[in-house]
């Protein structure tokens, strides 16, 4: 299954929500929406600074994982962003492919 790795910025609404509920009390939440969409949580950690949330997960696949997100950021307490983790084999998987193009100007 893809990875997808998903930094979270609480806003003040939802940093109420951390403090009335606790921390543990929020992996587990997550921890059920990433299931929800037939994933599954690898990691979760709480940060300061520019991200208060980070977490990887897998899913099925894209649409999974942005079904995950928009559902978080429709909540109003957490805007969310999400990246797509690639393994080396991906990565080779694309180097491998032929594409025709033309820088601008060239």
């Amino acid at each position: 299954m893809p990875h997808y790795m998903f930094r979270a910025s609480y806003t003040q609404q939802g940093l109420e929500g951390v403090m009335k509920e606790g921390g543990a009390s929020r992996i587990a939440a997550v921890k059920q929406l990433v299931e929800s969409v037939g994933g599954r949580l690898e990691c979760a950690y709480w940060a300061f600074g520019e991200d208060d949330f980070i977490l990887i997960a897998e899913a099925p696949d894209n649409a999974a994982a942005a079904a995950a997100a928009v559902t978080v950021g429709l909540s109003g307490a957490v805007t969310v962003q999400t990246t797509v983790l690639m393994t080396a084999d991906d990565i080779d998987a694309a180097i491998a492919r032929r594409v025709t193009y033309r820088a601008p100007g060239a």
